[in-house]
């Protein structure tokens, strides 16, 4: 497996979090203090599309690390739980981290 598997799904992931956290802390402002509604607004779409960028690479890593479904399940979901992605991410990365390969060229065997 190449290394961009995996980086580009840890970039999404931390992505992902934060911008769920960011949410989080609007639908407070729009609910709790009846502000920013259009911000809660824009700040969720935004989350929307990049969710469904995160679905993408997850699901490209899950498949090529071979994952069982309820794995890759709970990694798909972990976007929608906010800090959940913060934690599977890492658990993640220790798991995929020896079947990356290190992007050196190997000698050819003869």
């Amino acid at each position: 497996m190449k290394r961009s598997v995996l980086t580009r799904y840890r970039v999404m992931a931390y992505v992902t979090a934060v911008m769920l956290l960011v949410l989080c802390a609007c639908m407070v402002a729009k609910y709790g203090f009846d502000t920013g509604k259009d911000l809660t607004l824009v700040v969720s779409q935004i989350h929307g599309v990049l969710y469904i960028i995160y679905l993408v690479f997850a699901f490209d890593l899950g498949s090529k690390a071979k994952w069982r479904f309820g794995k890759l399940l709970w990694v798909l979901i972990s976007g929608t739980i906010p800090t959940a992605a913060f934690f599977v991410e890492r658990k993640v990365v220790r798991e995929i981290e020896p079947l990356v390969a290190d992007g050196t060229p190997q000698p050819a065997k003869v």
